[in-house]
């Protein structure tokens, strides 16, 4: 496990991050199949957790925590979604699209184990200190350097 600066964790205060964990987790209360949105996380990762239990990702003859198999699934997930869009397909099209490269992120947190929810908000905490650039394209925001 990794704590929220990135270092090992180990104890009580530790948080779910491999499928086991989150199998264990009290978020699985009450969750089946057809469960809906509750806006939490947690509710997220732990159904993503049992899709991959369910499958036995984590098994190493599965290939399913592969990280070089599970990027290029994100690529291909990534291709249909731009495809969605840029052939004007119908907004719930795209919308399923981007579900299926979101629940493949929340696999890529469990196949590396991390605490992805940790990490988003460091990384959100850095990028609103940063300042936006307007490029040929549009805004962007990034750490920019002297050479950039």
């Amino acid at each position: 496990m990794t704590a929220d600066d990135g270092s090992a964790n180990s104890g009580s205060d530790s948080r779910a991050v491999d499928v086991d964990e989150w199998m264990a987790h009290p978020a699985q209360a009450g969750i089946d199949a057809f469960s809906g949105p509750n806006g939490s996380f947690e509710t997220m990762m732990a159904r993503v957790a049992r899709f991959h239990h369910k499958h036995d990702f984590a098994n190493p003859e599965n290939n399913g925590h592969d990280m070089g198999y599970r990027l290029t699934l994100m690529l291909e997930e990534l291709g249909e979604l731009a495809a969605a869009i840029t052939k004007a397909k119908p907004a719930e099209e795209a919308a399923e699209e981007l579900a299926d490269v979101f629940i493949l992120t929340l696999g890529n947190a469990l196949a590396m184990n991390v605490d992805l929810e940790a990490e988003f908000h460091k990384k959100m905490d850095r990028i609103m200190q940063r300042k936006a650039r307007r490029g040929n394209l549009g805004i962007r925001v990034t750490e920019y350097t002297d050479d950039n």
